[in-house]
C-alpha cells in the first residue's frame, strides 16, 4: 500500500538535519521517497496541513509488565519501592493480567509518538506480553526478567532456579525471535546484579555473545544498590559487569546515574548503551544521571520512561522535557540543548537497538516508523520564529501526536488506536488490578 502524507513538516533527522515542507510517501513497510510537492499517486493521501513529521520516538527501557501498578507505589525510594511493592505485585500476576498490562502500556505508547521500546518483563508469562506486543504492532526489544539469586526478600512468585531461568529465556529467544514480521526481537534481561547470580549472568554474557543477542539490565540507579553490590561482589556495579562481558555494544544499562571516574570511561570506550530515565530518577529520589559528561565522553545514551509506578506515566516527550531541564541548573542552560535531546529519543535509540541503518531518521529506504505532531494548542502557540527543536522537547506533549505509523501500517489516527480497542483495554486492566490486588493483600 503506498500512503502519501502530504503538505507536512518533515523533521528527517538525516546527517544535515534537515527540515522542509513537503511531502513523505510509504510504500510497503518503508519510506520511498521525501522532498518538496513530490507529486506522486497513493492509495491514500493525508493532508497534514503544516504539522510535523518526525521520526517515531524509541524508548530503551520500558516495564510493561508494571503498567498495571501504576499509582499503586508512589514516594518510595528504589529498593524499598521493589521489596514492598513492586516484586508482591509482579509476583501476583497472572497469564491474563500480564497481557492486559501490556496492552495498557502499548496503547499509550502508540498515543505517545513511541513506535519502537526495549522491554524488560516480569520473571513469568512473557509470551502474553509477546502476544500483546505483537498484536499491537509496536516494534519491540523484549524479555523475561531474570532473577535467580537466593533472597528471603524475593516473593516466592518470582523465585526460579539458575538453570529454569536460563532455558526459558532462550527459549522464548528460539521461538519468537524475529517474528512479527522481524518487529519483535528477544533479548535476555537479568534484571539486576543484585538479584542474580555471578552463574547467571556469565552464562547471559556467553549465550548473547553465540546469539548476538541484546542484553537488558539496570546497574548503579540507586546508592543502596551499588552499596549492595560492592559488599556482595567486592566492586562497583560497572566494573563488575565489564568483568562478566556484560559492557559493550550489545548490553543497555538502565539509569547509570552513580558513577566513578573508572565505570564513565568503562562505558565510553566499551560503547555500551546507557539508558537515561530522567522522571524515574526523579521520582525515586535515585539522582540525576551525569548525562552531559557521559556525551562529552563519547558514551550512547538513549532515553525511556522506565516504568509506570515510578514514572508515572510512558509519555517520550515528558521525557525529553526532562532530560533538557534537569541537567541546566548543575551544568549550565547550554548542556542539553533541545537538538541534542530529540536526538537521544530518536536516532540514539535506534543506535541502541543496532537498527540506525533503518530506524531513528526519515529516509528513503528505511523503515516507515514514524509519528505526526500537531502544533495547532495554544501551548504551542505562536509559531513564527521558534525553532523546530524546541517546539518538541520544550512545548509539545504526547496528546500533540495526531499519527502513528509502525513499519508502513498506521496504528493511531487523530488520537484513534486502530490496533486496540481502548474500552476493552480499560475494563480488562480493571479487572486484573482487582484480580492481583485480592491475591497480593495489598488492595
Amino acid at each position: 500500500m503506498r500512503i502519501l502524507l502530504k503538505n507536512g513538516t518533515i523533521v528527517t533527522m538525516n546527517a544535515q538535519r534537515a527540515v522542509f515542507q513537503g511531502d513523505l510517501l510509504v510504500e510497503g513497510t518503508t519510506i520511498a521517497a521525501l522532498g518538496p510537492a513530490l507529486g506522486e499517486t497513493a492509495d491514500r493521501t493525508i493532508d497534514l496541513k503544516g504539522d510535523l513529521v518526525i521520526p517515531g520516538l524509541i524508548q530503551t527501557h520500558v516495564h510493561l509488565c508494571q503498567v498495571l501498578f501504576r499509582g499503586q507505589a508512589d514516594d518510595l525510594e528504589l529498593l524499598d519501592w521493589l521489596r514492598n511493592k513492586i516484586w508482591p505485585l509482579e509476583a501476583g500476576h497472572d497469564a491474563g493480567s500480564l497481557y492486559d498490562s501490556a496492552r495498557l502500556g502499548l496503547g499509550e505508547l502508540l498515543l505517545g509518538g513511541t513506535t519502537a521500546i526495549v522491554d524488560m518483563e516480569t520473571v513469568h508469562h512473557t509470551e502474553e506480553a509477546f502476544r500483546a506486543i505483537l498484536e499491537s504492532g509496536m516494534r519491540a526489544v523484549s524479555g523475561k526478567c531474570m532473577m535467580d539469586l537466593p533472597d528471603p526478600d524475593i516473593p516466592a512468585g518470582l523465585k526460579e532456579s539458575t538453570a529454569a531461568s536460563l532455558q526459558e529465556s532462550t527459549d522464548l529467544w528460539e521461538k519468537y525471535h524475529g517474528s512479527g514480521e522481524g518487529r519483535l526481537e528477544v533479548a535476555y534481561t537479568p534484571r539486576f546484579v543484585v538479584s542474580c547470580t555471578d552463574e547467571l549472568l556469565k552464562e547471559v554474557s556467553r549465550l548473547a555473545e553465540a546469539k548476538q543477542a541484546l542484553v537488558h539490565t539496570h546497574a548503579s540507579e540507586n546508592r543502596g544498590e551499588i552499596e549492595l553490590v560492592e559488599r556482595t561482589r567486592g566492586e562497583r556495579n560497572v566494573v563488575f559487569l565489564e568483568k562478566l562481558g556484560l559492557t559493550g555494544p550489545r548490553s543497555l544499562l538502565a539509569h547509570c546515574v552513580w558513577l566513578d571516574e573508572a565505570e564513565k570511561q568503562i562505558l565510553a570506550e566499551s560503547r555500551t548503551k546507557i539508558v537515561h530515565c530522567p522522571s524515574s530518577n526523579l521520582k525515586l529520589a535515585s539522582g540525576v544521571a551525569p548525562v552531559p559528561e557521559l556525551l562529552a565522553r563519547g558514551a550512547e545514551v538513549s532515553l525511556g520512561a522506565d516504568g509506570a509506578p515510578c514514572n508515572n506515566n510512558l509519555d517520550g516527550f515528558r521525557e525529553m522535557r526532562h532530560a533538557a531541564l534537569i541537567q541546566k541548573p548543575l551544568h549550565g542552560p547550554t548542556s542539553m540543548p533541545a537538538a541534542k535531546v530529540f536526538e537521544l529519543a530518536t536516532l540514539a535509540g535506534a543506535r541502541a537497538l543496532g537498527r540506525e541503518k533503518d530506524l531513528g531518521s526519515l529516509e528513503a529506504g528505511k523503515k516507515a516508523d514514524l509519528a505526526v505532531v500537531s502544533l495547532q494548542g495554544l501551548h504551542t502557540w505562536p509559531m513564527e520564529g521558534v525553532d523546530v527543536y524546541s517546539q518538541l522537547v520544550y512545548q509539545a506533549t504526547a496528546a500533540d501526536v495526531r499519527l502513528t505509523m509502525v513499519d508502513g501500517r498506521i496504528l493511531m489516527e487523530d488520537r484513534r488506536l486502530l490496533s486496540l480497542d481502548v474500552n476493552d483495554v480499560k475494563k480488562s486492566a480493571t479487572e486484573s488490578l482487582k484480580r492481583v490486588l485480592k491475591r497480593t493483600g495489598l488492595g
